[in-house]
Formats: C-alpha cells, structure tokens, sequence
C-alpha cells in the first residue's frame, strides 16, 4: 500500500539476465507506489508468474530461452488480457518494435530508461495507455495518465482489447477526421497516430480505414 492507502502496482519483472533482473527488482521495490510481487528468468517462468500472482503489469525483456518475449506477449495477450505487458529490451529495430505491438504489448522501453521513465511507463500501462519509447519512435504512443479534460472515447470498455487511447482515435477515424486532423486534436505526431491505426486494424481484423469505420459503427464508437 502507498502512504495515502492506495494499492501499491504490483508488477513481474522478467529477464533472463540476473543480474539485470534483480537489479529491476531493487530498483522498482524502493519505489513506494510499486510493489514486485515475483520475477522470472525465462519465458515460460514469466507465463507462471502472471498466472499464479496475477500483477497489473508484466516488465518483460524480448529475448529469452524458453519463450521469447513476443510469443510470452502473445500468450498473455490471448490468456491474461487484464495484465499490461512493458516491454524492457535493447533491441530497438522496427520489426522486433512492430512484432511486439501486434502481438499486444503496451509499451516498449529501451533499457537505457530511467526509473523515473521506467515507473512512468508501469502506470501508464496500468491505466490502459501505450508509450514508446523517444529512442524508438521519438514520441510517446499515448497520453500520460492524466486524463484529458473532454475525452472523445466512450466510457464504457472497449471492444477486442482495444486501448481507451485506440478507442479515442478508431472513434474520431469514424467521425472522417484525417490522421494529420488527428494528430493535432490529440497533441500527437503522425508517425504516433498511424502505429496507433496499425495496432486498431490488427485488434478488429480490419484490411483498411473504411473497415474500421465499419467495426466502428457495429460497436457504437462514435
């Protein structure tokens, strides 16, 4: 628990390097709203983990024996979708990043983050946002945890684990805003609007805009 009584997020640390996993672990634990409830050194540890501890988020490396950290995000995607994935990593090319996304993670960090942006990410995840990190991409995928004072998305859940930040934009796509109109409701950058697109048509097996638009409609988003 926090200081002001608010449960603590309570996260699983999994890299194969130890010395990298317990450092993860000490680090996060001296945070006071951040709790690590267990730790993993390989793919298939990090799917027990999640399973028997059920965190709010999983900080997961990308290459690891057994699993690696795309196939664990897929299987936690399809079986524990409650848990937000973060991914921790050095590989920072573009289909080790896009391959990761689709698969469902939230987030994706290169590991040279600091605890401050580490923690960051955690919560954001948590909250059902998307961030990438400035290495990668040089923009954040979503919004901070705070919430935007007029949000555009419905309140209610969103459909096929579609993000509240995915809902917002698939909802102003059905509304025929352009991605450029968009990126500048929303404070984003292009590049930032379009891999949101590329992870919405991946989640509603959507071909194109237009079939988005359809899905929009036969879910009452917008």
């Amino acid at each position: 628990m926090t200081e002001a009584g608010q449960p603590s997020l309570r996260i699983v640390v999994a890299d194969d390097q130890a010395s990298i996993r317990e450092g993860l672990v000490i680090m996060l634990d001296l945070l006071p709203d951040i709790e690590v409830v267990g730790s993993a050194a390989n793919g298939l540890q990090a799917l027990d983990q999640v399973a028997a501890l059920a965190p709010d988020v999983i900080l997961l490396d990308l290459h690891m024996p057994e699993l690696d950290g795309i196939e664990v995000t897929r299987r936690l995607t399809a079986e524990h979708p409650e848990v937000a994935i973060v991914v921790l990593t050095t590989y920072a090319d573009d289909a080790s990043i896009m391959d990761t996304l689709r698969a469902g993670a939230r987030a994706y960090l290169t590991k040279d983050a600091d605890r401050r942006d580490i923690a960051r990410t955690l919560h954001s995840a948590a909250g059902g946002y998307s961030v990438l990190d400035p290495r990668v991409q040089a923009t954040l995928l979503a919004a901070t945890t705070a919430v935007p004072a007029a949000p555009t998305a419905p309140a209610e859940v969103a459909p096929d684990g579609l993000t509240p930040r995915e809902a917002e934009i698939l909802t102003l796509v059905s509304r025929g805003l352009t991605n450029t109109e968009i990126a500048e409701a929303l404070f984003l950058s292009h590049n930032t609007v379009k891999t949101h697109l590329n992870r919405i048509f991946t989640k509603t097996g959507s071909r194109d805009r237009v079939a988005a638009i359809q899905y929009a409609q036969r879910h009452q988003l917008g």
